[in-house]
């Protein structure tokens, strides 16, 4: 769940700190709520009631020394209202451990064991369609959108919202426990909560704009947590890697005026040498279990990519060895199109835009297949189509600083294609 940006009636500084509350909570705050009752739903919709009222109650009263406390009092309370309302009580099968009166005093969320984990197991249970399983967690757990986590599943955000409420329905009438699982089917449902943990990754790294982000981002904080849990899985050892990698290199992402900058073109002076470091600890024990997957292999081509020296290419050869496995062990739409671009580099880009085609409609509405076409018709000299597929990648992108990105190298295309033809004539 993200906050819309505000009215010109709301006061920004509540705003701001219902926002922030909002951001670095939501998970926590509705995995808190819903624990007691499972119905995944009224707890979010509670929630959203709390920040409504906070909007409303915190420009005249202040904002509260525990903005997250006191939203998840009013939640509490909005829950216990509803749960106390006449529809309720004549539809809701009375459940003594579930239905048990909350305390409404002020609650301190960080006082409170972290439910987060419980919530991402309940969403990988096998009463839950494995379709929905990764977006549920990444919308009830990490408050992420529909639109926001539809992009990368290559879904209209319809779609999603509606695959989303039939799967809380589902854990809901199904009574699934809020409850740590078996160590015996941890295993099975750990594969799910990785896929979500990566899917935050994505979203985050996708959707984020040139403003200051916390760090260390939601992502690591879950896969640094799993990495302590499960030290021993190769899997979970390289998706820490992974989003490692890709947070050291936050700072480079955009240069001194906010604007966004390429991986290719960023300054490896600028990224963090620690967190690289950390993240080859969690690739040589990874590499120490003798199992190479997903995320390992993922974790490698960006370790390739942060091996670079300032104004060199990175490895281009090994780049295309990892992406070939990579295709070989886990084939994905993103791991295909990746590829294509990189066959660019090492075969030309006629080779990469065939690639490219060979993928079909697959790719119709994702964006990063339409930026890689964008540049590689560019560099074949095809302008007009370039120009087009550049329309087409701004229209689908979801950052704004990536979304302007994308138009100055349409508009450089275009100039350069307009000052061709004059000198020619």
């Amino acid at each position: 769940m993200t906050a819309t940006s505000p009215d010109d009636g709301v006061d920004r500084v509540a705003y701001d700190a219902a926002a922030t509350a909002a951001r670095d909570g939501y998970g926590r705050l509705v995995a808190l709520l819903a624990a007691g009752s499972g119905d995944l739903q009224a707890a979010e919709d509670a929630l959203g009631d709390a920040l409504e009222r906070a909007l409303a109650t915190w420009p005249r009263t202040g904002v509260p020394d525990n903005p997250a406390g006191w939203l998840l009092t009013v939640a509490r309370r909005r829950l216990r209202d509803r749960h106390r309302s006449a529809e309720v009580r004549r539809t809701t099968p009375l459940v003594p451990e579930r239905h048990a009166p909350v305390r409404l005093e002020d609650v301190d969320p960080d006082a409170i064991g972290d439910h987060r984990l419980e919530l991402m197991l309940v969403c990988a249970h096998p009463a839950v369609d494995p379709v929905a399983r990764t977006p549920l967690m990444l919308t009830a757990v990490l408050g992420f959108t529909a639109a926001q986590v539809a992009p990368a599943f290559s879904v209209p955000a319809a779609t999603m919202a509606t695959r989303l409420v039939r799967a809380k329905r589902r854990i809901r009438d199904a009574g699934v426990p809020f409850e740590l699982p078996d160590r015996s089917v941890l295993p099975d449902r750990m594969a799910d909560v990785l896929e979500a943990v990566y899917g935050a990754y994505v979203v985050e790294w996708s959707t984020a704009d040139a403003e200051p982000r916390p760090l260390p981002s939601e992502a690591l904080r879950l896969a640094e947590v799993l990495a302590q849990l499960a030290p021993r899985d190769p899997e979970v050892r390289g998706l820490a890697a992974l989003v490692l990698l890709s947070t050291a290199r936050a700072a480079a992402r955009t240069d001194a005026e906010g604007r966004f900058v390429p991986l290719t073109e960023q300054d490896p002076d600028r990224w963090d040498a620690a967190a690289i470091a950390r993240a080859h600890e969690h690739l040589r024990a990874a590499h120490a279990q003798g199992a190479v997957g997903r995320f390992q292999l993922e974790a490698a081509v960006q370790a390739v990519h942060c091996a670079r020296r300032a104004g060199e290419p990175p490895d281009r050869a090994a780049l295309r060895r990892l992406h070939d496995a990579l295709q070989q062990v886990a084939p994905s739409l993103g791991g295909a199109v990746a590829r294509a671009a990189v066959v660019a580099e090492t075969d030309g880009p006629a080779a990469g835009l065939a690639a490219l085609d060979a993928l079909g409609d697959a790719v119709a509405r994702f964006q990063p297949a339409w930026a890689v076409r964008a540049e590689l018709l560019a560099r074949l000299g095809r302008a007009d189509d370039a120009a087009a597929a550049y329309d087409r990648a701004v229209d689908l992108a979801s950052a704004r600083d990536l979304r302007a990105h994308l138009a100055q190298r349409r508009a450089a295309v275009v100039r350069r294609a307009t000052s061709g033809r004059s000198g020619a004539s």
